[in-house]
């Protein structure tokens, strides 16, 4: 019976991970076109990745560099101009063929494997100086202690893992307040804590990276609290070496956020902070 039950468990969550790709197989078509991502000003040369990130990984001239949910690439390929011996993996179809045609079309050598991140060990026999994943990604998976082990196991001894992401606290809000564009009047509406069960989001919402470009198809996520992913990190292994939070976010996640001219959204002056993203580095 105990067998029964945990195959129907990975029907229905294979099922879920099947709507999610094609989400994000629909998404990759619509942000590679899209202000938000602004692939002609990375063609032109722009590194893509932002201050958080790169201040934290160094120089990484010479360095082998994993990505794990790597989207289209362009976060891929930006390591890769600065240096890295570079490798992303995603499991959209489509997002891996934008990514491998940017790569040839700039005439960079960057591998990109399509791979569900759970069957990663199954399809790549390599470790890496560097494992990096950042901006929404464990949401997207769920279980974070599977994902911690495949990025431990993809891992060189001493080498780093680093991690940045939507800090769960800033999904308990939303603006309380009828004007969508105002965000000094923030209330709760949902719990941070949440069971494995996973929340089924509706279709036909805006994408984050513009409120014109709607993706078809619900979406299955997972809310992972802070303590949830560091005692994933260390259950596989790693020995955590630093822990980060921060006030600012790389899109609008809140209504009534702003554009600073460093690049970062924050809330309005006079709103209280909360903390939008963290990061954290750890070490096998």
């Amino acid at each position: 019976m105990r067998g029964f039950i945990d195959a129907l468990k990975d029907a229905i969550m294979d099922e879920r991970t099947e709507l999610n790709r094609t989400w994000w197989d629909e998404a990759a078509l619509a942000h590679v076109k899209s202000r938000f991502y602004d692939v002609e000003g990375f063609k032109a040369g722009h590194i893509s990745l932002n201050s958080i990130e790169r201040d934290a990984l160094g120089d990484v001239s010479g360095k082998s560099l994993l990505h794990l949910q790597c989207h289209f690439g362009m976060d891929t390929l930006s390591w890769a101009r600065l240096g890295a011996t570079a490798t992303g993996v995603d499991f959209s179809g489509n997002a891996i063929e934008i990514a491998r045609g940017m790569n040839d079309e700039l005439g960079m050598d960057v591998c990109f494997i399509q791979s569900d991140i759970y069957d990663l060990p199954n399809v790549l026999d390599e470790q890496f100086d560097i494992v990096y994943s950042a901006l929404g990604v464990l949401v997207w998976l769920p279980d974070v202690r599977r994902w911690a082990e495949v990025a431990a196991n993809h891992l060189q001894p001493g080498g780093t893992l680093f991690l940045m992401d939507g800090h769960p606290v800033h999904h308990m809000f939303q603006s309380g307040n009828d004007d969508p564009q105002d965000a000094t009047n923030l209330r709760v509406h949902s719990g941070y804590w949440h069971g494995n069960a996973g929340i089924r989001y509706p279709g036909d919402e805006p994408s984050y990276a513009s409120g014109d470009v709607v993706i078809k198809g619900d979406t299955w996520e997972w809310q992972h609290t802070i303590s949830d992913i560091i005692n994933a990190v260390i259950g596989a292994g790693l020995t955590l070496t630093s822990y980060n939070e921060h006030p600012v976010s790389t899109y609008k996640a809140i209504n009534g956020m702003t554009k600073s001219e460093d690049g970062w959204y924050r809330l309005p002056n006079g709103t209280p902070e909360i903390p939008m993203l963290y990061s954290l580095t750890a070490t096998r």
